[in-house]
């Protein structure tokens, strides 16, 4: 039944560029966009236990690294989403070693005090950055010297890296590594009795993680063309958590479904209500009291109990 499900959702994402317009074609690219980056953040939130304030740290830098070599240093594509990819791993890496010293709230509120320093610098550092204003006039690429300019030609590369993103991290978390840090997660102590060296089992993955929220950055930057510190804000970091906390964390598919939810908001909604802030806080406060393990594992309980019904 699950993999009927997943080819269901599977199909459904390649749908868009035949039957939709280029609205909704643009907004599916960015609901895979989000779904890369909230499946990022669910490593550390689901599987790791690891509740992070400070992902879009990853997203910023892989963005704007890319922007400011393609545009003011004239690198290729190709050189400079390697160089991007490179910056990121090392940051995180560095905010890993940092963050890591602490746990649970201390844990949460080191990575949002170092994305808030990258955030301000991102403002501050105008000669660099270009401020508030932002970077501006970038281009997408051309892999295999396909141009990436119209809405479906973008929509199907995108969806390529995310079914990859997805098909890597899924055999991330089931490998005897994931086992691992699923038990980490659970019993620290006990796994550390038995041989194993917990915080290197979470920095790898607060590594790992970092890795694809670059993607999702990189992404992120050639949809829009154009890169501003609030990439850098609690805001895309605390979005993206909403994402994996209402669809279900620790699951695969949850994200996913969390992170359209919140992108479908924030679009829709967003047109029709001035502050639909709090219209995506009552619709979280709903799906945490009716489905508090998210709406993933939700509707499958729900599921499960009406075959349970009907046999």
């Amino acid at each position: 039944m699950k993999w009927l499900a997943t080819i269901v959702i599977v199909a459904s994402f390649a749908l868009p560029p035949f039957f939709a317009g280029d609205f909704y074609i643009n907004l599916a690219s960015q609901i895979l966009i989000a779904s890369i980056f909230a499946l990022s953040l669910n490593l550390l939130v689901g599987f790791g236990g690891m509740t992070s304030l400070g992902h879009a740290s990853y997203l910023g830098i892989a963005a704007y690294v890319s922007a400011l070599l393609t545009s003011r240093y004239g690198f290729g594509h190709g050189a400079a989403a390697m160089l991007s990819l490179s910056a990121t791993v090392v940051m995180a890496a560095l905010f890993g070693l940092i963050a890591l010293r602490a746990s649970g709230l201390g844990f949460l509120m080191i990575t949002l005090a170092l994305s808030q320093v990258l955030w301000g610098l991102a403002y501050r550092m105008s000669g660099v950055t270009n401020g508030d204003n932002g970077v501006a006039g970038l281009t997408r690429p051309a892999p295999f010297g396909i141009p990436l300019e119209t809405p479906a030609s973008f929509y199907w590369f995108v969806l390529f890296i995310a079914v990859l993103s997805f098909l890597m991290m899924a055999i991330f978390v089931s490998s005897a590594f994931g086992s691992s840090l699923r038990g980490v997660r659970d019993q620290p102590r006990r796994m550390a009795a038995l041989g194993f060296n917990p915080w290197l089992i979470r920095w790898i993955t607060f590594v790992y993680a970092g890795f694809w929220g670059g993607i999702s950055g990189l992404l992120y930057v050639y949809y829009h063309k154009y890169i501003h510190p609030s990439a850098l804000s609690i805001t895309s970091s605390a979005e993206a958590l909403l994402g994996v906390i209402a669809g279900g964390s620790g699951t695969l598919g949850g994200p996913v479904v969390g992170a359209a939810v919140v992108l479908l908001l924030k679009n829709f909604a967003s047109a029709y209500v001035e502050r639909w802030n709090m219209l995506l806080g009552f619709v979280f406060l709903f799906i945490v009291l009716v489905m508090p393990a998210g709406i993933v594992p939700g509707v499958e309980k729900l599921t499960a109990r009406f075959r349970g019904k009907r046999s």
